[in-house]
């Protein structure tokens, strides 16, 4: 059939263009008139490649012999012909349906419905809440470190508080005393002597008004000032007695041997030392001049020096009751 191309002549061509029409072509009309048989060549024919050189061929077919008005009627009638190929290799294609789309297309341009589009505002949502989840995530874990370090400091505080500043020793009334029983008060603790000619007594002093202060808050506390002997050889019971009610009423004096007195010095590693004795018989006791504060879990939490005042001391432990939370609750 192709071969054919080559040697139609202008009256052989001309009922095609006659079938088809010269200036307009309906594909499914064509379509419609052309036998299934032929239909089905012109398919196969418009399908491949080597439909472009025939076309070549009646368009230049007759050379120079061939007229004007006879070239252009071959050109209408080649056009009508793969006009009529397309419609047909479209129509054997789509079985009839699908008239609206254009021969020999891909496919049509897909519609916005055709599949899910995820617009700017849903991906900017997406990303917000991938961005939130990996935040939360973070910040989940880092409280966890957090709270796991706290834990293990409080465990090693306790381990402290268990042991640090043990002792063993009796107070004024002659009653033995250690540090167990001072646990769950709040404590002052200063180490001295009953023959210190000025340090001691203003230290215990300043400790009783410190007390007082803090006994004005009745919001906070109760705190227990205690006085710990490092003279043990002249600070007996009645000694301790006497000299603790000098100052403030609930003032504890506490004594005892001088190994229990040593081993107490040496929990909160207090300095002390005899010095040389007089003609009288006399001598004065070098020690380390402190306040402690110990918590009433018994743990040490801060100390006060000379230079503490009773107002700067009460302003600090008040600091310390309002922010305390006990280790074994």
């Amino acid at each position: 059939m192709l071969r054919s191309f080559r040697n139609l002549s202008p009256r052989r061509v001309a009922p095609c263009t006659t079938l088809w029409g010269r200036d307009q072509f309906d594909c499914k009309q064509a379509s419609n008139r052309l036998q299934p048989a032929c239909r089905s060549q012109l398919a196969y024919l418009a399908s491949g490649t080597s439909w472009r050189l025939p076309l070549l061929n009646v368009w230049d077919m007759g050379g120079t012999s061939v007229s004007d008005p006879a070239r252009a009627a071959a050109a209408a009638a080649a056009q009508g012909i793969l006009a009529g190929a397309r419609a047909a290799c479209y129509h054997s294609r789509t079985g009839g349906h699908g008239t609206g789309q254009r021969p020999f297309s891909q496919g049509g341009s897909p519609s916005p419905s055709s599949g899910p589009r995820l617009q700017l505002r849903t991906r900017l949502a997406i990303t917000f809440l991938f961005g939130g989840g990996v935040l939360a995530g973070w910040l989940y874990l880092r409280a966890e470190k957090v709270r796991s370090e706290q834990l293990r400091r409080i465990e090693e505080l306790k381990k402290v508080a268990i042991g640090q500043g043990s002792f063993h020793l009796v107070d004024h009334t002659g009653k033995p005393c250690s540090k167990d029983d001072l646990k769950g008060s709040w404590v002052l603790l200063y180490f001295g002597f009953t023959h210190c000619p000025d340090i001691c007594p203003d230290e215990l002093e300043k400790m009783s008004r410190v007390v007082e202060l803090l006994d004005q808050e009745a919001r906070l506390p109760r705190i227990q000032p205690v006085f710990i002997t490092v003279d043990p050889e002249r600070d007996d019971v009645e000694a301790m007695a006497k000299y603790v009610r000098e100052f403030h009423p609930r003032l504890m004096g506490l004594t005892g041997t001088p190994e229990q007195v040593r081993e107490a010095g040496r929990a909160y590693r207090v300095y002390y030392s005899t010095g040389p004795k007089d003609e009288d018989n006399d001598y004065i006791v070098d020690h380390t001049v402190i306040i402690y504060l110990l918590s009433p879990d018994g743990l040490f939490l801060d100390y006060y020096n000379r230079s503490k005042s009773d107002t700067k001391i009460a302003q600090n432990i008040r600091g310390h009751m309002e922010t305390y939370k006990s280790l074994f609750s």
